[in-house]
């Protein structure tokens, strides 16, 4: 009789060699045992084994399967010849036992008669299910959006496309902060929309530029990130909110309110969606709260333009799936969203700590709660430069001149993300930008 070991190792050489795929279910235990004519407890040590090498996975009620690859090891430290590449403009969250926190919400989806409904499109408008918990995860400060205003999208870009689509039409202009989300340049392209850009100071859009721009031609409308602006961190203060608020309802001008990074701050700003409901569309999703695999985007709206709104999801094919609607439903319901955002919010905080003690006499901005951090460069560096530079060494940032909206006004700085790199992986490759930042050199003229 074979040695419980050895059958493991042949199971695993199967699965090693694509025998047996990632996701296959292994027969019950007793079938196991027959066709390997080993006793049943056996087989059982079989596959206890073979869980503790990692290579299936048992689920109550349902079986053993074949787990999926673990990802490739990744080196903890940059080689010279920039071979290892770890990436710092990818910024995705994701926290330890995640995969394991989501799964038990899906399998019931899995079922024939569940799947058939949860493949096909869901309404911009989803169910009312749906519209209930979006605005129980969105409620904040004592704020909560009437679920009836709730739209969705596959994810929160499109729900950006779609209201920004729904209010400016080709030709027309969109206030922006100087700096803002590389994606909203290249929607406003699509759109035939120009951006334009208004003063901002350490404490967000100023509002005295945004009533000068407005007077020098007229805006359809703001697209603001008041809370964790991505690159700069900056959260609006409730003060400069409320004036921003009093500024659009005076003159009537519709905004877009982009929450995405919000999750992570426990402030008690309140968002503008609170202070004008009538003229700010607020948006939101899933993909960093949760993954970008499988999503869902909001939008909250003012009340007389959910149809317009709905119509523009529809007309841009940005509706989200109804499987991933549901799953969302289930993962907000369940609690699971709640305890990524804890995990997140603690990754983000002990990362921050990390990129201080590495960056320690550089001019970097960033916010504790956040997962990213902009970096205004030592002379003589300049941000493609020192892009290039950093890519050599196997390194990937954003250059502060993919935010820009102005072409005339090039900062000098890198935005660090610090979300989808490893702990050791973060820590080596921020220890390695000090070094290049500090010596300077002809890459950076």
């Amino acid at each position: 009789m074979d040695d419980f070991r050895g059958i493991a190792d042949r199971i695993a050489l199967d699965i090693a060699r694509g025998r047996l795929r990632a996701g296959q279910r292994l027969p019950p235990q007793r079938a196991f045992a027959r066709r390997h004519g080993i006793a049943a407890s056996t087989a059982g040590r079989v596959y206890a084994e073979l869980v503790r090498r990692g290579l299936v996975v048992g689920e109550v009620g349902r079986g053993t399967f074949v787990r999926a690859a673990p990802p490739a090891p990744q080196g903890q430290a940059l080689v010279e010849d920039g071979a290892a590449r770890v990436n710092l403009e990818l910024n995705y969250p994701s926290v330890p036992g995640q995969s394991e926190l989501l799964a038990p919400a899906l399998a019931p989806l899995l079922r024939p008669d569940a799947l058939t409904d949860a493949l096909r499109p869901a309404a911009a408008a989803g169910t009312p299910h749906a519209r209930e918990a979006a605005a129980a995860l969105l409620a904040t400060g004592g704020w909560r959006p009437d679920p009836g205003r709730v739209l969705f999208t596959g994810n929160a870009r499109q729900a950006v496309a779609a209201t920004l689509g729904s209010l400016v039409r080709p030709g027309g202009r969109v206030g922006v902060e100087p700096l803002t989300y590389p994606l909203v340049k290249e929607i406003a392209g699509r759109l035939g929309v120009t951006l334009v850009p208004v003063r901002a100071d350490e404490e967000g859009p100023v509002v005295e530029s945004v009533l000068a721009v407005h007077r020098t031609a007229p805006l359809s409308a703001l697209y603001l990130q008041p809370t964790l602006h991505n690159p700069t961190s900056v959260t609006v203060p409730a003060e400069r909110r409320i004036h921003l608020a009093r500024a659009v309802s005076d003159l009537g001008l519709p905004v877009v309110e982009d929450r995405i990074w919000s999750f992570l701050h426990d402030g008690p700003e309140p968002p503008l969606a609170a202070l004008a409901p009538g003229l700010v569309h607020l948006v939101d999703g899933l993909s960093k709260r949760v993954a970008p695999g499988l999503t869902a985007g909001f939008a909250v709206v003012p009340e007389d333009r959910v149809g317009a709104v709905a119509a523009a999801v529809r007309s841009g094919g940005w509706s989200a799936g109804a499987f991933a609607l549901e799953a969302a439903v289930r993962w907000i319901g369940d609690g699971t969203v709640a305890r990524l955002v804890a995990a997140k919010r603690e990754q983000a905080a002990r990362r921050q700590r990390l990129a201080r003690e590495a960056l320690t006499g550089f001019a970097v901005r960033s916010d504790p709660a956040g997962y990213f951090a902009w970096w205004e460069l030592p002379e003589p560096w300049r941000a493609d430069g020192f892009t290039a530079a950093a890519a050599d060494l196997g390194i990937a940032v954003t250059p502060g001149t993919a935010f820009r909206v102005d072409p005339k006004r090039t900062p000098d700085a890198v935005r660090i993300g610090l979300a989808s790199a490893t702990e050791p992986e973060l820590v080596g490759a921020l220890r390695t930008l000090a070094g290049l930042a500090a010596g300077g050199g002809t890459a950076g003229r």
